[in-house]
């Protein structure tokens, strides 16, 4: 495969069964935006053929510098090798596609270690949770049950009914799903407090 510049258009030459062709790098699944990144170096290019003297500019050295860099993404994007012709000197590259590394045949795939749980440290995490909980809870309910049963009622269920989402979220992540334990086992707990106090 060739890049090339033709009429202010990068150009992808290659052959095949039917003899040369030249494509236009939007056909091709380039990624992150190789193919406008291409067009855009071909209109650079053709502009800097037309004011700055070819060779020995600075302009004509970013040109060959950037067509260099867009034809190693071009060949790593296409897993083959590119040839380069520099539209300020002329001159032909060959970049080639970088090697994939690949684990040797002979060596097997490592396999994912079963995940230590911490029943300790997580049940002291969560422990901890339902006391704070219990006690924010039957506190709050208390002080406005002084006020109006029905007032404490409402801010129980707005209180749950605002961290449940939250809590169902974190159930299965490794670190707060202790803490997603405890808080629902410092709400039931609190309830259950309440209830007892009324009866």
């Amino acid at each position: 495969m060739e890049l090339r510049v033709r009429g202010g258009r990068a150009v992808l030459a290659g052959r095949d069964d039917a003899g040369e062709r030249e494509v236009d790098p939007h056909t091709l699944p380039l990624g992150a935006g190789l193919a406008d990144a291409l067009h855009e170096w071909a209109k650079v290019a053709e502009a800097v053929l037309r004011t700055d003297p070819p060779v020995n500019g600075a302009a004509g050295a970013l040109v060959t510098r950037r067509g260099r860099q867009l034809a190693g993404r071009l060949a790593a994007d296409m897993g083959t090798a590119v040839s380069y012709t520099d539209p300020v000197s002329g001159e032909q590259f060959v970049v080639e596609a970088p090697e994939v590394e690949r684990p040797p045949a002979d060596e097997p795939e490592p396999v994912p270690q079963d995940e230590v749980t911490p029943w300790g440290t997580g049940l002291t995490v969560s422990v901890f949770t339902a006391a704070v909980v219990t006690f924010m809870v039957v506190t709050l309910s208390l002080g406005l049950g002084e006020t109006s049963p029905w007032l404490a009622l409402l801010a129980n269920v707005l209180v749950v009914g605002g961290i449940a989402p939250s809590v169902w979220l974190a159930r299965k992540v490794l670190v707060w799903r202790w803490v997603a334990y405890g808080v629902v086992a410092g709400v039931l707990l609190a309830w259950f407090a309440l209830i007892t106090t009324l009866l």
